[in-house]
């Protein structure tokens, strides 16, 4: 398996190497020492989600409190989706950058989400399975979200406006310079200290 850093800190994509023969492949989907050394600290598994979308499903951005936080590692399972990481860290280099890495059944890679970071991704096709695994278990009170439709983020889904959808929570979040005015975002200082400690223990 081979990590590549994305243009946000913090962000992976984790691409392995797929063993194909008649039978059909193999291929380790994820390794934890690999991602420890990339990262500089063990991912805990805490908890496994699965969604499925139909085409132009988005999900996202969404993001929660650090600390803890929640560091995500996100595959698809099946069909297509355009995985997408926003810096959501207030003081960081790259604040209100985007990255977006597509993640399909063919490559089969994955992508890493450090916390602090916001996460989305929309479905470019139907019956298309996303598999998360996260570090720590869902707390609807920590977690928030920011509109994927933000203008001031202006992320590229890749699919005309029109043939998106989104819940009405995700719909109603708020702005980037909306969250930011709330203080509703992770601070990247505190983010890059929490991620220390992970790093000690």
């Amino acid at each position: 398996m081979r990590l590549r850093e994305l243009s946000i800190a913090g962000a992976w994509e984790a691409v392995p190497t797929i063993h194909s023969d008649g039978r059909g492949a193999f291929l380790e989907s994820y390794r934890s020492d690999a991602l420890a050394e990339a990262i500089g600290h063990r991912f805990d598994l805490a908890q496994m989600n699965v969604s499925a979308s139909r085409r132009g499903v988005v999900r996202g951005v969404h993001y929660a409190d650090v600390p803890p936080g929640q560091a995500k590692y996100v595959q698809c399972l099946r069909g297509s989706i355009l995985d997408v990481v926003v810096d959501l860290r207030v003081g960081s280099p790259t604040f209100g950058a985007w990255d977006g890495v597509r993640l399909d059944d063919v490559r089969r890679s994955a992508v890493y989400v450090s916390e602090g970071l916001g996460h989305a991704f929309v479905a470019l096709e139907d019956d298309t399975t996303v598999a998360y695994l996260v570090s720590e278990a869902y707390h609807p009170e920590r977690e928030h979200g920011v509109s994927p439709l933000d203008a001031q983020l202006a992320i590229d889904f890749g699919l005309p406006p029109g043939e998106l959808v989104l819940s009405d929570k995700d719909r109603d979040a708020p702005t980037l310079a909306e969250a930011l005015r709330r203080g509703a975002l992770p601070d990247y200082e505190v983010v890059r200290a929490h991620i220390g400690r992970l790093a000690g223990r």
